[in-house]
């Protein structure tokens, strides 16, 4: 009790400076930063722990710190110290970017946590960190089974050389496998956890090309005491990541394999595949504190998730640019994210090359890629390749490729994706037959001759290059700027893999260019994912920038389309891109419906500065649906009055019986001077062409006489006085007496010619059965040729002001008054005479006038009427 009393109050007292600086040396990691004193260590913090820790360990005679200490507290100090710099940077003097500091300030955070929680307020013992590395942390087998794809260097057929056989062991019978199961089953409950490592396993997201790989030498920067074991899953990667080391100043701690216990307490840094680890998987020494999981989805096989969870001492970090596609797959194995940085954002701050997408409708014979069966993996599904490579390898379709590919880009160097080496190789000579410098790299090609390729293809020697999976992860090239899914994929995983290849920046390149091999209206629900869907982008624009800032003028290498189709898969979201976008929409791409709605939308919107363009958008319209949906909507909802007019001239030009009644319904809606305009238009129609059945023709005739029967009431009174008598008469009787009256007008009208006997019955009024039946018969008597009453109402319409100031600038001199002469002398011949069926309207008003005026008893003014010659006639919808 007394020791323990004792031990307590030394923990209490703040340390001395001596004391800190022994502590340093030790840990080669200072204890204070910056602007701190020793008070500031105050007792149980994770900093304090690591120095009463370090001072235990130098009164013990250890010359440099224990492995235990150094998993503990070496890349947390070490994380400290870097991020309390004012520009954090690398020995080679590279400042780290936003997103770097964040991943490993994130990475700190977690692990004070760890720290905190394990401990518990407890004293540090240097085995609070469960099992080590060894023959004896792997008490199960690791199942030996064929290596899954995410286990191999290469995927499948592309595999990077020789697969590395794994080492065989025996075989248990079913009865050992029983009982073994049963006793660890008990062990787990009662004694140990089920993964006592996870909550020091961390995983952070990086966009492709924003920098994971110098992200991943911050942490070499950190941990100047405990090894870092980086991870990647192929051998290319390797020589990659070693190259990268060196040319940041840490050549100098690369270090071999240690295994079997070797240590090496300052700092080596070891890169290996997967497949090394899990071949060596209770060999491996446990001087690494640091364990480092590039593109860490490919660590979620059984056999490498196994061996991971098998070894709880160390820090695992993983990283990844897709881990929120397979973000639950990931959780599993790394539960801790600290950071994350995805493609939009990193395109959004200019880390990464904006990109650009064009999507190609595939030919006919490749039409049926959405039946090719899918396959699944072991954290997601894509297209059987095999199949796949049947639809897609065609000598025709690999020509035209070739041919899209010289005409469209030149030598715009890109990458092109396929379905198998075969196809790749046949594209690559598809493309050389072109005039193209095009090589197909696989998993079979030498690996020397693969470096001259690749080596080539930075000189710019070679321009494009075909592969099916070989470069879709871990291959770096700034001048690669085209991406051609001509092989597509069910995967975003995958997608947005093949999609890092174009993202990284360079000199003279303004975008990564994706070309999607889908018709342009796609949606985000059909199983080929597109740059859309990955990034979940509501409207398509050939060529446009999808993410990224727009850079104006800086190299462009496509056009940009002016139209835009809706591609989510939410009717809400297209019907909003509809409204925003109404005028840019390609109509032609958009589904049945959504054309009709745009229709609607364009109808109620249209301007008059904006008719030639809508009219012209619909120019794809062959069955005149959506053209008669625009006009109708057009008569029915836009607020300007002259659009209307010229939509109902329109309607008439389609001949359409439907379409015509339906104006003719919203014509009566109108007010009084708009129905006036909408009746003479359709008037007009009618009398100029054949619109539905003759009895339709009547009946609509007869209709738009009742709209204006003011104007007809007004002329037949003005030519005939007795016609206000009868009229009187009508409206003023009832019952029999009603009818009657009804048919001593009709009598009456029989006696005049044809354009009073229409004003007649056009300005007459029934309010009883009998009364209506008489004045139906006459009307239907009287339009057996729907097309002659209709030009005898038009007549009835009077000259609009505009047009008759236009005649007073127009009539003078001796011919004008020679032929206003000539029109008195035909209007006082003979009033009532029938004109010819093809006379104007614009002749029909005038001679109105002079009639009218003639049947007042007056002659009609000189000045107000212009010679029949000078009239021109007005084109129908103008």
């Amino acid at each position: 009790m007394a020791e323990t009393t004792k031990a307590a109050a030394k923990a209490a007292k703040a340390p001395s400076s001596a004391d800190i600086e022994r502590a340093r040396e030790f840990a080669r990691e200072p204890f204070l930063l910056e602007g701190e004193t020793p008070k500031d260590l105050a007792p149980g913090t994770p900093r304090r722990r690591a120095l009463d820790a370090a001072l235990a360990e130098l009164d013990e005679g250890l010359e440099a710190p224990s492995m235990e200490w150094r998993r503990d507290f070496s890349l947390m100090l070490g994380l400290e110290r870097l991020l309390s710099e004012e520009h954090p940077h690398l020995a080679d003097g590279a400042t780290l970017d936003p997103h770097q500091l964040d991943a490993l300030s994130g990475t700190l955070a977690a692990l004070i946590t760890d720290i905190q929680e394990r401990l518990n307020g407890n004293a540090w013992t240097g085995s609070s960190n469960g099992g080590a590395n060894g023959a004896a942390a792997l008490a199960e087998p690791i199942p030996k089974e064929d290596a899954e794809a995410e286990d191999d260097e290469e995927p499948e057929a592309e595999a990077d050389g020789e697969p590395e056989v794994f080492e065989e062991d025996e075989e248990a019978t079913e009865e050992e496998e029983a009982e073994d199961w049963e006793e660890q089953d008990e062990e787990v409950i009662e004694e140990a956890p089920e993964d006592p490592g996870a909550a020091r396993r961390f995983w952070f997201e990086h966009a492709t090309g924003s920098g994971k790989t110098v992200a991943a030498v911050g942490f070499i920067e950190a941990s100047r005491t405990g090894g870092i074991l980086i991870l990647t899953h192929r051998r290319n990667l390797v020589d990659q990541f070693i190259g990268e080391i060196s040319d940041r100043g840490y050549a100098d701690r690369l270090s071999p394999p240690l295994m079997d216990g070797a240590d090496h307490p300052y700092g080596p840094v070891t890169v290996e595949t997967y497949q090394w680890f899990v071949r060596n998987a209770g060999r491996v020494s446990d001087a690494y504190s640091i364990v480092i999981c590039d593109e860490a989805h490919t660590a979620l096989g059984e056999k490498t998730s196994a061996c991971i969870r098998a070894w709880p001492g160390p820090v695992f970090i993983g990283m990844t640019a897709t881990g929120a596609l397979i973000a639950r797959h990931v959780a599993d194995l790394f539960p801790t994210q600290t950071s994350r940085f995805d493609l939009a954002q990193a395109a959004r701050r200019g880390v990464i090359a904006p990109l650009r997408c064009i999507r190609i409708p595939p030919g006919p014979g490749v039409r049926t890629i959405a039946k090719v069966p899918l396959r699944k993996g072991e954290v997601d599904q894509d297209f059987d390749q095999e199949e796949l490579a049947k639809l897609l390898d065609q000598t025709p379709f690999n020509v035209a490729i070739a041919d899209l590919y010289r005409s469209r880009f030149r030598r715009v160097p890109g990458v092109v994706y396929t379905a198998g080496v075969k196809h790749a190789n046949n594209v690559a000579k598809a493309f050389r037959d072109a005039g193209i410098n095009a090589r197909a790299v696989s998993g079979e090609t030498p690996k020397r001759e693969l470096a001259e390729i690749l080596a080539g293809f930075e000189r710019g020697e070679v321009d494009v290059l075909c592969n099916a999976m070989l470069l879709a992860e871990g291959w770096n090239s700034p001048r690669a700027t085209i991406c051609m899914h001509l092989a597509p994929t069910a995967s975003k995983r995958v997608y947005q893999q093949r999609v890092g290849r174009v993202t990284r920046r360079n000199p003279g390149k303004e975008a990564g260019l994706v070309i999607d091999f889908v018709h342009p209206a796609t949606t985000h629900d059909e199983t080929i994912v597109t740059l859309h869907s990955l990034l979940d982008r509501d409207v398509y624009r050939g060529g446009a920038i999808v993410v990224g800032p727009v850079r104006r003028g800086r190299g462009r290498r496509v056009r940009v389309e002016k139209r835009v189709v809706p591609v989510s898969d939410k009717s809400e979201k297209r019907l909003r891109v509809l409204e925003r976008e109404l005028w840019r929409i390609a109509v032609e791409n958009l589904n049945h419906s959504e054309q009709h709605v745009w229709a609607a939308l364009a109808g109620a919107r249209v301007s008059p500065s904006g008719w030639r363009r809508a009219k012209a958008m619909l120019q794809h319209d062959e069955t005149k649906e959506l053209r008669r949906r625009f006009l109708l909507t057009c008569v029915q909802r836009n607020r300007n009055q002259q659009l209307r007019i010229k939509a109902l001239a329109e309607i008439a030009l389609l001949r359409d019986a439907d379409a015509f009644d339906d104006a003719i319904d919203t014509v009566g809606t109108w007010s009084r001077d708009d129905r006036r305009a909408g009746t003479k238009v359709l008037l007009e129609a009618l009398a100029e062409r054949r619109i539905g059945r003759r009895d339709q023709a009547q009946a609509w005739v007869w209709r738009l006489a009742e709209y204006t029967r003011d104007v007809h009431e007004e002329y037949a009174v003005q030519r005939w006085p007795e016609t206000k008598r009868l009229l009187g008469l009508l409206v003023n009787s009832s019952g029999r007496a009603h009818g009657r009256n009804a048919r001593r007008l009709v009598h009456a009208g029989r006696n005049q010619d044809r354009r009073l006997a229409a004003a007649l019955l056009a300005a007459a009024v029934s309010h009883t059965p009998e009364g209506e039946e008489v004045l139906r018969g006459a009307r239907m008597r009287a339009a057996r040729k729907p097309s002659a009453v209709a030009r005898e109402l038009l007549r009835n319409f009077p000259k609009s002001g505009s047009r008759r100031r236009r005649r007073k600038r127009k009539g003078g001199g001796q011919d004008g008054a020679a032929k206003r002469g000539k029109g008195k002398a035909r209007t006082n011949g003979k009033a009532a005479e029938v004109e010819p069926d093809d006379v104007e309207d614009a002749v029909i008003d005038e001679e109105l006038d002079e009639e009218l005026e003639s049947a007042n008893g007056a002659a009609p003014d000189e000045a107000d009427d212009e010679p029949d010659e000078a009239e021109e006639p007005e084109e129908v919808g103008s």
